[in-house]
């Protein structure tokens, strides 16, 4: 039963998306935050708990990523409907991030049929400091100098996972990162030769 508690969490994060938009929608902040704070958590949790209970799958990684993109792109509504003139003095920002987000996700279709599900260490770094930026806005209100350190990270895992769809010519999930690859691949060439 163990085994299948990381997709049944990560599930849970898929079915909340919705209902953040809503709650985005309606207005309704606290009951936001706090489903916003609810899947955050679930989304350490059911990786944690999948390496731990060796439950990792394809599947687990595919829907691990489907609910990450759907709830970043759902935050990024919920920030511009409730932080909007922040929005309008950072729009390059807000506009450039996503778009380079779903120009990775749009490649990995064209590459594999599928989302990367990469899962870099850069990604994850990226990852944590857009929980931080979002609690944090939520919480205690925008902070430029947050919004620019996670902008930066976001950028620099979207163009390592680019060159990741450019060095991995079949679909591999939960790869480290790119010097990961780069090594094993220069070890498989040298093992060639």
């Amino acid at each position: 039963m163990l085994r299948y508690l990381p997709n049944l969490i990560t599930s849970a994060r898929l079915a909340a998306v919705p209902v953040l938009a809503w709650l985005a929608l309606a207005g309704a902040r606290p009951s936001f935050i706090a489903l916003l704070v609810a899947c955050l958590v679930s989304d350490v949790l059911d990786g944690a708990l999948a390496r731990r209970y060796r439950a990792v799958s394809h599947l687990g990684a595919q829907l691990d990523s489907i609910a990450d993109t759907l709830l970043f792109f759902t935050v990024v509504g919920a920030i511009a409907a409730f932080h909007h003139e922040a929005v309008r003095g950072h729009a390059m920002t807000f506009l450039f991030v996503p778009a380079a987000w779903l120009a990775e996700n749009v490649a990995a279709l064209a590459r594999y049929g599928r989302l990367s599900s990469f899962h870099t260490y850069l990604s994850r770094l990226a990852a944590v400091a857009m929980g931080v930026f979002v609690v944090v806005t939520f919480s205690a209100g925008f902070h430029q100098r947050l919004l620019a350190i996670t902008a930066g990270l976001v950028v620099l895992a979207t163009a390592e996972e680019f060159i990741l769809l450019w060095m991995l010519p079949q679909w591999t999930p939960d790869v480290r990162g790119l010097f990961w690859v780069a090594r094993a691949r220069a070890a498989q060439q040298g093992r060639s030769r």
